[in-house]
């Protein structure tokens, strides 16, 4: 079996291992892919693994041997499903390998804006504290976190996940979910008052026709004077110039993200020079233990699917 990696580099640059693969057939890895090679790339390719790089329907029409695509991720957006299936193509993904790693993200972002730790640390490194007359200085006082409302909007494995965490501190948590998940920690309500009544939103939901763009102007208006919003699902899902003026305004408190519209993220977003904002670089999901486990997960998919008992199927 011809087997071809599309943009390995995220998942490997080199500190884990493709070998798994290798032992289903003739393994061709590429770091990265422009779309004006992809075609050249699946050309005589039978199963094909993808993070970012879009497979649309012209490429999947033109891939005649493709029978398998394999997203080394959670997400598969960058696929179109439809013409997946008029073609037969069996879709997999990796759920959840990476819920940890990202809710563990989502509080340190959290923690970020309420600590303040970087920027006093870099005043200290400077002689400010040198400078004190008081063996206690700070320029900005934290933000106590317990008995604040944390509002988790997908209640999935992430936010489950970041809502125990927050439990933790002594947050009182609510969420808002299309279906009501057993086993959530906090208590279920509308979306409309969850921005009523949090100080903080975390938001932990897929990009989808009623997601994106759900964070703006008008939705900004319900929320708390100051509250923080952190996003560690898709850049997608609110409107970044919104967010940007509720910023300048204080409407919102903070904005930390590991996410953007474009990723990269463009010099020209108007978040790079947004007051008290912090942006990660999309990172989240990469411990080393989560991208071995992508490898892993998406070599079961493989075998399982040449077994003729597809597992983790999309679509």
């Amino acid at each position: 079996m011809q087997i071809v990696v599309l943009d390995g580099y995220c998942v490997n640059p080199g500190d884990v291992d493709w070998s798994p693969l290798k032992q289903l057939g003739t393994l061709s890895v590429y770091d990265r892919t422009h779309p004006d090679m992809v075609a050249q790339r699946l050309r005589g390719a039978e199963a094909v693994f993808v993070n970012k790089v879009k497979l649309n329907r012209d490429m999947l029409f033109g891939a005649r041997q493709l029978r398998f695509i394999g997203v080394l991720a959670t997400g598969y957006d960058v696929i179109d499903l439809g013409a997946a299936q008029e073609r037969g193509i069996v879709v997999t993904n990796v759920p959840a390998y990476s819920t940890e790693a990202v809710a563990q993200h989502a509080i340190a972002l959290l923690l970020a804006m309420c600590q303040h730790v970087e920027y006093h640390s870099a005043l200290v490194k400077n002689g400010a504290w040198t400078a004190s007359p008081d063996f206690s200085w700070w320029k900005i006082a934290p933000t106590l976190l317990s008995g604040r409302t944390i509002g988790i909007v997908g209640c999935g494995r992430i936010g489950s996940r970041v809502a125990k965490i927050a439990d933790a501190l002594g947050m009182r948590v609510l969420g808002y979910n299309p279906e009501m998940k057993s086993g959530f920690v906090g208590t279920y309500v509308s979306l409309d008052k969850l921005l009523r009544e949090s100080d903080v939103i975390s938001l932990h939901c897929p990009a989808k026709a009623e997601t994106v763009g759900m964070i703006r102007k008008d939705t900004i208006a319900q929320m708390k004077d100051g509250a923080l919003l952190v996003n560690t699902s898709r850049g997608s899902l609110i409107s970044e110039s919104d967010v940007c003026d509720a910023l300048k305004t204080g409407k919102l408190g903070g904005y930390a993200a590991d996410v953007a519209s474009e990723e990269p993220i463009r010099l020209k977003n108007p978040l790079l020079s947004a007051p008290n904002c912090l942006i990660t670089s999309h990172y989240a999901w990469t411990p080393k233990p989560m991208r071995q486990k992508i490898i892993d997960v998406s070599t079961e998919n493989l075998s399982a699917f040449l077994n003729g008992s597809p597992i983790n199927v999309v679509g």
